[in-house]
Formats: C-alpha cells, structure tokens, sequence
C-alpha cells in the first residue's frame, strides 16, 4: 500500500484543499452536465475539444500509478484519491465526513453521476458509501482498521438528491470493531449495513472491550 509522510503543516493543507477542492467540484459539475446535455453534436464535439486541451495541459506533471495515502507527521491522513473522499477525485460521491467517538456521518446530495434504476442512486454507490463511513466510525480513536466483511440490506430504492449517511460502532473484540451504518432519505432509512472491520496485527483491543456511546458533537475537520 502506498503510505507515505509529507512533512506539512495544516495551515497547508488547507492552502493545497482551497485549490483542488474547488476544480474537483468543477469537474464534478462537467460529469453531471455531459450527462444531462441535449446541446447539438456540434457543440459536443467542440466541448470535447476543449476538454482534450485541458486534459493535455494537466499530464504535462504527473505521478506515476494512483494518488496514495499521504500522512503528516501529526498522522493527519490525506486520502485525496480515495474513490469516495477524494477531494481531488470527481468521481467520489460528494461526501464531507465528521467523526466524533465511535461515530461517522455525513449528508450529501448525488446528482445523475450516482444514478442506478430511473432516478435513484446505484446500489453499489450506497455500498460505496457505506463502506467509506464504516471505516470512519472504527477508527474515531485513531485505531486503524479495514473492512472485514459489509453485509448490506436494500429496503428500498434511494432517490437521488438530498441524502444522510451515519455509521456507528457497536462494539469491539480483539482486533475486530462491529459497525452499524444507515443511509437515508427524507422519508427515512433506505439501505443499512453491518461491517467487521478488522484492524492490523499489534492493534489488538481486550476482548469484548467497547467503545463508550458516541457524543453529539461532531468533529472540527472534514475528512
């Protein structure tokens, strides 16, 4: 796995997220718009010609395979590539995770990008997502883990447009962490989930030791 440590304050960090947040956003809007264009085949072929020239200008400098996994030396992950965080990925679901003890939630809303059935988000998309918060509610205390197993249950179709994400510890043992995750609409819960995530060798926890219950605040940084 590619972890590697960059050496940079969060005063940088914020100064490199107010440049490429703002372009993936961009990028993000180009997806939805290409999809939901009914501008001419003239219009389309000068718009692709535009983009190649973009695109062109940013492989100018390029690292090699994906984005990685950055740390600082404070252990401030940057996971910019990640397929569901990536702040300069656009094909991640717009999400902006706050975490608080043994707890991870966010509200978002998915456009025509995230559509499965007519209207309606992909189920593999809410999969997606809820494996993003799952892992986020087992490591609130800085406890590394990885999806064990997700088992996900479809109540119902998920509508796009506005919609709530939360996951939740239920308990731990050993090196395994229990969560619960839910993602709703207006109307209430559409899919839920439950994961083993299982953390690394050497981060073993006492068995049958669980976290206190979450607290209400939320955390001061996205991640």
């Amino acid at each position: 796995m590619d972890f590697r440590i960059e050496d940079i304050t969060p005063e940088e960090i914020d100064r490199r997220l107010a440049v490429v947040e703002p372009l993936t956003d961009s990028v993000r809007d180009l997806v939805d718009a290409v999809i939901r264009s009914q501008v001419s085949d003239d219009e389309l072929q000068a718009a692709k010609a535009t983009i190649d020239e973009v695109v062109a200008s940013l492989r100018t400098r390029q690292r090699p395979g994906g984005f990685g996994t950055p740390y600082t030396r404070e252990f401030i992950g940057m996971p910019w590539g990640n397929a569901a965080v990536g702040a300069r990925n656009a094909i991640a679901p717009p999400l902006r995770v706050t975490r608080s003890a043994g707890l991870a939630e966010c509200d978002m809303v998915l456009g025509a990008a995230y559509e499965g059935p007519g209207g309606c988000v992909h189920g593999g998309v809410a999969a997606l997502m809820l494996d993003q918060l799952v892992g986020e509610a087992a490591s609130t205390d800085g406890l590394p883990s990885f999806t064990g197993t997700l088992t996900v249950k479809y109540l119902r179709p998920t509508r796009l447009g506005a919609l709530n994400a939360r996951a939740e510890v239920t308990g731990r043992e050993g090196r395994k962490t229990f969560v619960h995750a839910t993602l709703s609409d207006d109307d209430g819960v559409t899919v839920e989930a439950d994961a083993i995530m299982i953390s690394p060798k050497g981060f073993e926890l006492p068995t049958g030791d669980a976290l206190p219950p979450p607290a209400n605040s939320r955390a001061d940084r996205d991640v």
